[in-house]
């Protein structure tokens, strides 16, 4: 454990959260039993017990289990549009008008950026918005851009 005694639990405790683990060891010492005795007093814990393994003092907490673990963003799905690219800004932001015809902020997602797809005016790209945040969106496909206006016919 670090100095700050109280960042290591809760970081321990929600570590073994994430990961689904139903008890924590920490060490024992007069002010870990201390702040164990105010989580559990509030509720953060389910129940602590005191071990003792080759002479030193451990403290086992068993951690109450979230049942719902999908977040309230989980409920709504995110809405999917098609729109044209209008406007660009700086660190890969740009203006998307929608077939709708509204404008909304887009940015890249992850997946784009990663196999770096060049998003430019005039391309027409898949959007995905939330439906707490209809003025930003995710762009998340860029369609294929026709290639007739390349060629040289006259």
């Amino acid at each position: 454990m670090g100095r700050d005694t109280i960042a290591d639990i809760i970081t321990s405790i929600r570590n073994a959260d994430m990961n689904r683990k139903g008890r924590v060891r920490i060490a024992s010492t007069n002010i870990t039993e201390s702040i164990v005795k105010i989580l559990l007093r509030e509720g953060f814990i389910e129940n602590s017990r005191k071990h003792q393994e080759r002479n030193k003092s451990f403290l086992v907490l068993t951690l109450r289990h979230r049942r719902n673990r999908k977040g309230p963003y989980r409920n709504k799905k995110k809405m999917i549009h098609e729109g044209l690219i209008i406007q660009s800004f700086p660190n890969a932001m740009f203006h998307v008008r929608l077939d709708n015809d509204k404008v909304i902020l887009g940015y890249i997602s992850g997946k784009i950026r990663r196999s770096s797809t060049r998003i430019l005016l005039g391309d027409r790209v898949k959007i995905e918005v939330s439906p707490y945040d209809a003025s930003k969106g995710r762009i998340i496909y860029r369609f294929p851009r026709d290639n007739s206006y390349d060629s040289d016919e006259d």
